[in-house]
């Protein structure tokens, strides 16, 4: 009989990046979560929401010959350019297939960070504590002497390699996920602990959805060397009093506004557009950003807004791409 990959273990998302009593931690790698298994000579590598991206990562099947039958892991897809994860190139690659795939596993390759040991040779381990698994997968590592597309995912009960890791933003990892060393491995369970490294930074409000005097979200921007406002992301939705503290801060654009006639997404990788409202680019905002950016340096996920400074001048601001 065929065995059936299991859904994923889940986060909860928390704010303090100190590592509890009795966890190991892990650093949360930006890419794509993804479950693979070998069983009766098949291999299914699926994302979190079930889908085959097999097709499209032809170099992570054919480096399934190196795993033991009847093998399961659960980790994450990354690509690295540069010394960094890139994660546009990553994302590239999901629709490709045939020729296009094999071509693009030359260009980009994946490797499969594996962060747990679902099973092994033909048992399922999912009851096994935390720490039983990890002993397994640095086992199943050693012994088959895996090399790419497999990668180790490190792991540590040390709070100073914890806090280490926190400081390696500049290569794309997103912060910590922390996990209990005696919790079995719980599909769909919210029983992990993942903290993001956030930072507090300053951006130009060149947009808006909504009105001025009372805008939902902001569109943010910042200028380059040349003096253009380059768009570099949004805020989340704001709430109704967060949005009222903008009355007679923002005014509207002239014919003239830098972004005349763009248009902007509602979220990565989705066609959407929002329906915004340009405003003079002069109010400076404070806001907290984590550390996942596109090639260009725009921000791939939306920040959460701390305040307005309109203390600050536009020029003051860091430029785009920083």
């Amino acid at each position: 009989m065929t065995w059936t990959l299991p859904e994923p273990m889940l986060t909860t998302t928390v704010n303090s990046p100190d590592l509890p009593p009795g966890w190991a931690a892990e650093p949360k790698w930006d890419g794509f979560r993804a479950s693979l298994s070998v069983d009766n000579g098949r291999v299914v590598l699926r994302s979190r929401r079930g889908t085959d991206m097999g097709p499209a990562f032809p170099e992570v099947l054919a480096g399934a010959g190196q795993l033991r039958e009847a093998t399961a892991l659960d980790g994450e897809l990354v690509v690295w350019e540069a010394g960094r994860l890139a994660f546009e190139r990553l994302q590239g690659r999901l629709r490709r297939r045939g020729a296009g795939a094999d071509r693009l596993a030359q260009e980009w390759p994946a490797h499969f960070v594996a962060f747990d040991l679902l099973r092994l040779a033909g048992t399922d381990t999912l009851a096994w504590p935390y720490r039983r698994r990890r002993a397994a997968l640095e086992q199943l590592f050693t012994a088959r002497r895996l090399t790419a597309p497999w990668a180790l995912c490190p792991s540590t009960t040390d709070p100073d390699t914890v806090r280490e890791w926190q400081s390696w933003t500049a290569v794309g990892l997103e912060g910590v996920v922390f996990k209990r060393l005696e919790d079995p491995y719980r599909p769909t369970m919210r029983g992990w602990l993942k903290y993001k490294v956030r930072e507090s930074t300053e951006a130009i409000v060149g947009a808006v959805t909504g009105s001025p005097t009372a805008p939902r979200c902001l569109l943010l921007g910042r200028y380059d060397t040349e003096g253009r406002l380059q768009y570099t992301g949004r805020t989340v939705t704001l709430s109704p009093t967060a949005g009222g503290t903008f009355t007679g801060l923002l005014d509207p654009a002239g014919s003239e506004h830098p972004w005349t006639g763009w248009t902007f997404s509602a979220g990565w990788g989705t066609n959407e557009t929002l329906n915004v409202t340009l405003v003079q680019p002069e109010l400076v905002v404070e806001v907290h950003i984590d550390v996942a950016r596109d090639s260009a340096g725009r921000w791939r996920h939306p920040a959460r807004l701390h305040r307005a400074r309109p203390d600050v001048s536009a020029g003051d601001v860091a430029p785009f791409g920083s």
